[in-house]
């Protein structure tokens, strides 16, 4: 028998065990919220499978079927469950066509990653490090193309990881997670490493792709990232020349080419039910008895807002989490200017009052049926979470799985003042235009020219439709 034909029977065999593993693991909704550590390990070893496989597929220049299975390995609970809520009985993974298909729709460039680990021994002790990282990108032709990277130089000669790299490019530039452990602010002392580890991931993430995306500013690309690819704020990469991402493209953030889709069809569903707009901002939240929490920015950034839609904003006292959850199900677009708790109970600070405790958090936001377009988290972290072999599970997640279209969340511990430019930029080119990435990115090289440091203008991302 060839070659070939053994690692095509071996592909087929891990396919085939993979996808009924993850089907089950997929079928209860619940784990929404929790992973339980039975689960996250048959995942994980789900995951090992699906690497192996992706590596054969490719060696075998089989680019659209390892595209199609990295595409199925990546928030199955999220999917099914969206399917649930659309009335498909039955959910497949996505073929060739589907995926040009969603690229058609969003009038976008999709870029999906996946990194590939292997396992090695070093000083005697196996351990798993970061092999490969391959790139599809999907043009909105139906154009699919395919780049690989070797990360394996990284630990042999650099004496690191990808992971380390895209720590400490976020550290350097002075940010700081209070979900990542470990979490340090380092004052931006130097600027010149910053721009080099910003260019460095460039150098990894971008370059090899570089002549494949779209050379019009105001075309749209969505990142479809993985593992802690999540954590990378990519309008902030730097190209040799010191140009940030952000000047040169259009950007957006997706769970999955799935969830993309699923969350197009339901917005299509849900088009012109929700008319209203929802804005709270600095609520009041107690950091000890007898003393409040103030978001000053927070309350600017709010008034200015509802001013703009001649409407409203819930503040201080009146921003109570009954008064906001009452309000969300007839919101078009709904923004929570507050801040986030992502410890034990992860969610949103709004103001206690006799009916609630002032924390919104994920498990209330999935029970809600809301039907906005946009919810925009301005607050620390929001589009962070745990991030799993199933994806990130955190607010933007609870936030689709409750019936919004897009979420705007942050990658790290946002500044109040800085924010709140950042955020009325934001509104008043949606006010113009009801392009949310392009109002996002025109917002961010607003502040970018009043707040160089990328730590101002770059926490935001968009994740979801268009």
């Amino acid at each position: 028998m060839h070659k070939k034909s053994i690692y095509q029977i071996t592909s087929i065999s891990l396919i085939i065990l993979a996808t009924i593993s993850l089907s089950n693991l997929a079928k209860h909704p619940k784990v929404l919220a929790q992973t339980t550590s039975k689960k996250s390990t048959i995942l994980e070893a789900k995951t090992s499978s699906y690497h192996q496989v992706q590596k054969n597929l490719i060696s075998q220049n089989q680019y659209q079927a390892a595209l199609k299975l990295s595409e199925h390995s990546r928030n199955r609970t999220l999917v099914k469950l969206l399917a649930q809520q659309l009335t498909i009985s039955e959910v497949n993974p996505p073929s060739t066509e589907q995926i040009k298909q969603v690229a058609k729709q969003q009038n976008a460039t999709l870029v999906q990653y996946s990194i590939i680990n292997d396992e090695v021994i070093i000083d005697g002790k196996k351990q798993t490090q970061e092999s490969e990282l391959y790139i599809w990108v999907i043009k909105p032709t139906g154009e699919i193309a395919f780049r690989s990277v070797d990360l394996k130089p990284l630990w042999h000669k650099e004496n690191t990881s990808l992971a380390d790299l895209i720590i400490k490019s976020r550290q350097s530039i002075g940010v700081v997670s209070s979900n990542l452990k470990g979490g340090i602010k380092v004052p931006d002392q130097n600027l010149t490493n910053s721009n080099q580890r910003l260019q460095k991931l460039h150098q990894l993430l971008i370059q090899p792709i570089a002549d494949l995306l779209p050379t019009q500013p105001d075309e749209h690309i969505i990142f479809i990232p993985q593992s802690e690819l999540f954590l990378v704020p990519f309008v902030a990469l730097q190209n040799a020349k010191g140009k940030y991402l952000i000047e040169q493209h259009t950007i957006a953030t997706a769970p999955s080419i799935q969830v993309l889709d699923l969350l197009y069809q339901r917005q299509q569903q849900n088009k012109g039910v929700a008319k209203n707009v929802l804005v709270v901002g600095n609520p009041t939240i107690s950091s000890q008895p007898g003393k409040s929490h103030q978001l000053l920015g927070a309350e600017q950034e709010a008034k200015a807002i509802a001013h703009l839609f001649n409407t409203q904003a819930l503040i201080g006292d009146a921003a109570t989490e009954t008064a906001v959850v009452q309000r969300m199900p007839q919101a078009k677009i709904i923004h929570l200017a507050t801040t986030a708790c992502l410890q034990d109970r992860q969610g949103l600070a709004l103001t206690p009052s006799g009916k609630d405790d002032g924390l919104l958090t994920s498990e209330e936001i999935l029970n809600l049926k809301l039907k906005a377009e946009l919810v925009v988290l301005s607050a620390n972290d929001t589009a962070l979470g745990k991030i799993t072999n199933d994806g990130v599970i955190g607010l933007s997640r609870s936030f689709f799985s409750a019936g919004v279209s897009s979420v705007i969340g942050s990658l790290w511990d946002i500044s109040d003042q800085q924010t709140a430019f950042l955020m009325i930029e934001f509104y008043q080119k949606l006010s113009e235009n009801p392009d949310k990435t392009a109002a996002l990115g025109h917002a961010m090289l607003a502040t970018m020219k009043k707040y160089p440091n990328p730590e101002y203008w770059a926490a935001f991302t968009l994740i979801g439709v268009l």
